[in-house]
């Protein structure tokens, strides 16, 4: 009786072995299934690449590298390119200067900052200010980034 009372001990201990094992391999499989779903959603969610565009537009003539319009003008002519473009805009004022041989030359520049939005569009909003400040060219810088319009708790 003894060694049965002992036998069976031995095969619950085992039994419990076997079923903690069985129990740890089913978690650890359920955390790996969660985290292939979290990484498959990453990927899904990182398709598109989020580029900030920012574009240095000169206001002096290509030519003559007179003004082409007042300050007050430039921007306005601007917001209205940017509003039928996108919808909407940030602007900063700046002042670009270079060097020509002996003479230095300086104009009133305008920042504009992007985001949410295609390269084509980019480039259909930079060849109308090329054309309306006659400009030889609008810089363009692409920067990769993470933007959220954050709306609070």
């Amino acid at each position: 009786m003894k060694k049965l009372v002992v036998v069976t001990f031995v095969l619950c201990i085992i039994t419990l072995g076997v079923s903690i094992t069985a129990l740890v391999c089913t978690l650890n499989k359920s955390d790996d299934q969660s985290k292939e779903t979290v990484s498959e959603e990453t990927v899904e969610n990182n398709d598109a690449e989020d580029i900030q565009y920012v574009l240095y537009l000169g206001t002096n003539d290509k030519d003559t590298n007179e003004p082409v319009y007042e300050p007050d003008e430039s921007k306005e002519m601007l917001k209205k390119i940017l509003i039928d473009h996108f919808g909407g805009y940030t602007i900063q004022e700046a002042t670009g200067g270079w060097k020509d041989g002996d003479k230095v030359y300086q104009e009133y520049t305008l920042v504009i900052y992007l985001s949410d939005t295609t390269p084509e569009e980019v480039y259909k909003a930079a060849d109308e200010m090329i054309d309306t400040f006659h400009q030889s060219s609008v810089l363009i810088h692409k920067n990769g980034t993470e933007t959220e319009f954050y709306s609070g708790k």
